[in-house]
């Protein structure tokens, strides 16, 4: 994948802010409840977050990496490299507006989620720092649309290594949001919300991918 794809998905997890505080926020907002102290708890949630998506992208780098030497791997990339970008089109349509064009993404990971959610309850009412770790370690397997989207863009960009840093990229947009829940995120959300700033960064990310897919359309002598 070309370094755009990390600033892509930096914009996807920034803009995409006010799904991930509907998701989240209300362990967020409970953590940030309280003096300053809490943002020591607040830094521990969305670090094990993070950690989480990274993972995630480790994985699904690694699961590319090797389907590439599986046996006619030049369509095994063509195909990762078509559906990563076709997930980047779908994600610059979220930001423009098309709210359903992730949904049925989400439907994937019920499975796990139903196995990793009672685990979440040893860790709430989170008090400690030691506690609100490994409940963002949790809560970042949590069905997201949002975060599988990232994910196919991390299936394609050939090694462990770089999905992990896509998945972070990821991550650290989504960090502002969720950091400053209940603190500034009303006017953090205004911002965000602003047609200009959602038309700008949803029309960037499209033309992301939609630069993806006409170069491989060149590549297969399509155009």
């Amino acid at each position: 994948m070309p370094e755009s794809a990390y600033l892509a998905l930096f914009l996807v997890g920034l803009l995409g802010g006010t799904h991930c505080v509907g998701m989240c926020g209300g362990i967020v907002g409970a953590l940030s409840m309280g003096a300053p102290a809490r943002w020591s708890m607040l830094l521990a949630y969305n670090g094990g977050r993070i950690l989480s998506y990274a993972a995630a992208g480790s994985i699904a780098g690694a699961l590319g990496a090797a389907s590439l030497g599986l046996e006619g791997q030049v369509p095994v990339r063509l195909i990762l490299y078509f559906l990563a970008n076709l997930m980047l089109v779908a994600l610059g349509l979220y930001l423009l507006g098309v709210t359903r064009a992730l949904a049925f993404t989400e439907r994937a990971g019920q499975h796990l989620w139903r196995i990793l959610q009672p685990l979440t309850k040893r860790f709430l009412p989170a008090r400690t720092m030691r506690q609100a770790f490994p409940l963002g370690v949790l809560w970042g397997w949590l069905p997201c649309g949002l975060v599988y989207s990232a994910l196919a863009s991390a299936l394609s960009s050939g090694s462990a290594g770089h999905g992990a840093l896509m998945m972070l990229a990821f991550g650290l947009g989504t960090l502002p949001n969720l950091l400053l829940a209940g603190i500034l995120l009303a006017r953090l959300n205004e911002f965000v919300r602003r047609p200009a700033v959602r038309m700008f960064s949803g029309l960037l990310v499209l033309g992301f991918g939609i630069y993806g897919l006409l170069g491989l359309m060149r590549l297969l002598g399509w155009i």
